[in-house]
Parts: C-alpha cells; structure tokens; sequence
C-alpha cells in the first residue's frame, strides 16, 4: 500500500547494455602444449615431440586449404600454430589417410614407422580438439572424407571418436590403456557354458 513519502519513481534502467565479448584464446603455451603431448605419447624427449607434432600438423596443413588451416590453428600457441600455416608451403592437396601417414613417418624420421605415425597423429589430433572450438575442428573433419571407400580419413579420428584420451588413460602411470580385471564372476562368466570340468 501507498504511504505519502514513499518514492514511486521507476529505478533508472541503465541507457546502452554493454556486452564484453572476448575471442577464444589459447589456454596452454608451447611448453605445456608439448609437455602434454610428451605425456600422452611417452616419448622421453622434447626434440622427438616437437617432430611428432609438427609432423602431423604440417601434413594436415598440406591436405586442407590454407583458410581452414589459419581457422583450425588459430587457437593454438604460436609456435604450434605456424606448422599448420607458415610452415606449409601448398595447402590443399588431394591425398588419403595412407599417404597421410607415410608423409608423418617421414618428417618424424629417427625410424619412426607408419603404425608408431599413425598412433602419434590419432593422438596429436584428439589433444587438439580439446583446443579448438568445436566449429573450427567440424571443419577440419568436414575436408577429410571418412568414407573406407574413399579416402577413409576417419581413422585420423579413432581416438576422438572413442571418447579421446581419457582421465583413466592420464591416470595410469605411463598412459595408455587400463590393464583389464578380472573379478571371480567375470572369470567364471568367461568360461563357456558347454564346458564341464572333468572330475
């Protein structure tokens, strides 16, 4: 209820509404970039995960044209980001997963093989989409036809596709994948039915 000398006035409602809007950025630096990297490859130095890294995203670099490549590595570390772009001297090359693969052995060199690349690049890959907006790494799958009948680039994203790298994989001292339990139900579910033991 009114009482005189109450103040009816309507709050003052600020005039312009001004919204910050800040442009995604890189959390990590180079260091922890490739810290992280080393970690989940196992490597035991520095100079083979900068070559593993620049490896794999050099190559890509090479495979999509140079505007989804300043798009995709655009939140990046400086460093890691110009393996992508100013490393790549043509953008936009037509080849599969294959030659992908033996494109990263070869820069990887020290004899790294295409089974070691391709772990290394399926790994490298699916840390990189925890860094990129979601867009920009769409994009980047959108260039790379998955189709086994074509190019069958979705091997580049088993890892991704898997759930990525996970905390029970970081957990475990030495990464990788968790060793398997066997509890006394599972051991005796595990056994076939048929089979009795001969007493």
């Amino acid at each position: 209820m009114y009482r005189r000398g109450d103040n009816l006035a309507r709050p003052q409602m600020p005039r312009a509404l001004t919204v910050l809007v800040v442009a995604p950025s890189s959390t990590m630096n180079f260091d922890e970039f490739t810290g992280e990297i080393q970690h989940r490859l196992e490597l035991p130095d520095t100079g083979r995960t900068v070559r593993a890294i620049r490896a794999t995203l050099m190559t890509l670099g090479q495979r999509i044209p140079e505007g989804n490549a300043e798009d995709f590595a655009a939140n990046l570390p400086l460093e890691i980001k110009w393996y992508m772009t100013g490393a790549v001297r043509e953008h936009g090359q037509r080849f599969d997963w294959r030659e992908f693969i033996e494109r990263v052995s070869e820069i990887e060199g020290e004899g790294v093989d295409a089974s070691e690349a391709a772990y290394h690049a399926r790994i490298i890959v699916d840390f990189v989409e925890t860094q990129v907006p979601p867009s920009d790494f769409q994009q980047l799958r959108d260039q790379l036809p998955e189709s086994q009948d074509d190019e069958n680039w979705r091997k580049l994203f088993e890892v991704v596709d898997a759930g990525g790298w996970g905390e029970a994989q970081e957990a475990q001292t030495g990464g990788g994948p968790q060793p398997a339990t066997t509890t006394k139900g599972d051991a005796d579910d595990a056994d076939d039915p048929g089979d009795e033991p001969n007493e």
